[in-house]
């Protein structure tokens, strides 16, 4: 088994383990819970935005052909964006469900379960793709991947909760969609790796996933906060997870 593949296998069981964190959430206080949700989605936006710019760009321009990188980069955005307003039009993301919600119906909470498995398969591939690059390129992924998975599988969970799913179903079902990242890592692996320009693109592609995810979801997020005070401690927290990412690099160079 290569590296890079041992690799992938062990970021995304550790990800796919984030489909039990709903579990505990129940368990929060709704004042304790948005305290958590606050940090959490500064901290991923930070993350996220930091292996866009500091890591997976700066690869993909070593790796693809000039004219073809940021076109890459751009298809990445775009199809991000199509998940979103289709696959994902009626998806709840951890952010956005509220306690006691009557409304939320089975046929939503499983619609919800299909996008979120789509969703973590691409992410599995993104991981392998980064790994096949390299270990710190890998990693990086990985952390970005796993801090915008926390607050999304809280809401996922809640969800299925609040349509009138059994809980241990309900966190059965969780757990079953986030293995999909798993599922996405492993072929991944295999599949970019007996192509050889492809762990270019998608590294390429995934600088643009990961811009989306940031600049069009958490960020905005972030942006609905009208205390002025609450509103530089996010700041500040998003700038936290730039420079973790960051820092990554300068700790463990470049293969």
């Amino acid at each position: 088994m290569l590296p890079s593949t041992l690799n992938t296998i062990i970021a995304t069981v550790a990800i796919s383990l984030t489909g039990f964190i709903g579990f505990f959430t129940l368990s929060l206080s709704e004042k304790t819970l948005h305290r958590v949700l606050f940090v959490l989605i500064a901290y991923s936006a930070g993350t996220i935005l930091g292996a866009a710019l500091f890591d997976l760009l700066p690869e993909a321009v070593e790796l693809v052909d000039e004219h073809l990188v940021f076109p890459i980069v751009a298809a990445g955005f775009v199809f991000f964006l199509f998940l979103e307003r289709v696959i994902y039009w009626y998806h709840g993301h951890g952010h956005e469900f509220e306690r006691g919600e009557e409304k939320v119906t089975k046929g939503f909470a499983y619609l919800n379960l299909v996008g979120d498995f789509i969703h973590n398969f691409i992410d599995g591939m993104i991981i392998a793709a980064a790994f096949i690059n390299g270990f710190v390129v890998g990693l990086t992924a990985t952390l970005a991947v796993l801090f915008h998975e926390l607050p999304q599988e809280m809401g996922d969970y809640g969800i299925l909760v609040y349509a009138g799913i059994e809980r241990r179903r309900a966190l059965l079902l969780n757990f079953l969609a986030a293995v999909s990242v798993i599922i996405g890592g492993v072929f991944g692996s295999l599949f970019i790796a007996s192509v050889e320009w492809l762990d270019g693109w998608m590294v390429a592609f995934s600088a643009g996933a990961f811009l989306f995810l940031s600049a069009s979801e958490l960020i905005p997020e972030m942006l609905e906060e009208e205390d002025r005070w609450r509103s530089v401690i996010q700041l500040a927290i998003l700038v936290l997870g730039m420079i973790t990412i960051y820092s990554l690099g300068l700790v463990f160079p470049h293969e």
